[in-house]
């Protein structure tokens, strides 16, 4: 079998990788909701630099449809997870953009710059995430606390890329060698 013909099968089968990683770590966080059926406390954030960074678009994929097969099993579909399925993907979209196709810096947390830099991402992705999600759910839902909705999303969107995220990265790259998916040019 010939590179053109693998290309598409690899692709599909990390798709599905990830997605399942994805499910093994969300949905045993599904019991601590913060907001029944809009938002729990979510480590599975964790990933979302790394589906990105190492996994490209169909990382970003896997990361909006673990999230909605997390709110099918859940119990947790509502319409605004159409808004949650969008912001799911364009979070791991964020590091994707910066980190492998605008930044002219190659992607290493040895330095105090590049975890200063990677900590902006982290808020630009948690903003877009918030801007995206709050919206749907306020127009939909007008009940739910819409504070506390955009602050737990805050909170979930940053402190775990940063805490747990940022170690992940370093392990995956420094001890089980991952490469940054770079498309643009000019990489250090």
């Amino acid at each position: 079998m010939n590179a053109d013909k693998k290309q598409p099968l690899n692709s599909f089968l990390l798709f599905f990788i990830l997605v399942a990683v994805y499910l093994i770590v969300s949905i045993p966080f599904k019991v601590m909701e913060i907001i029944p059926g809009f938002t729990d406390i979510r480590p599975v954030s964790m990933l979302q630099p790394v589906y990105g960074i190492f996994f490209g678009i169909p990382g970003c994929l896997a990361f909006a449809v673990g999230n909605l097969i997390t709110d099918i099993v859940s119990d947790s579909l509502r319409w605004s997870s159409i808004a949650g399925f969008a912001a799911n993907f364009l979070g791991p979209f964020c590091y994707y953009i910066f980190w492998c196709r605008l930044s002219r810096r190659s992607l290493d947390m040895r330095s105090i710059k590049n975890i200063l830099i990677h900590i902006a991402v982290v808020a630009v992705a948690a903003v877009i995430t918030a801007g995206i999600i709050a919206p749907a759910v306020a127009l939909s839902y007008p009940d739910v606390d819409l504070q506390l909705l955009i602050t737990t999303i805050m909170i979930n969107s940053t402190v775990f890329p940063i805490l747990l995220g940022i170690p992940l990265i370093i392990v995956l790259q420094e001890e089980l060698g991952f490469k940054v998916r770079y498309f643009g040019k000019g990489k250090v």
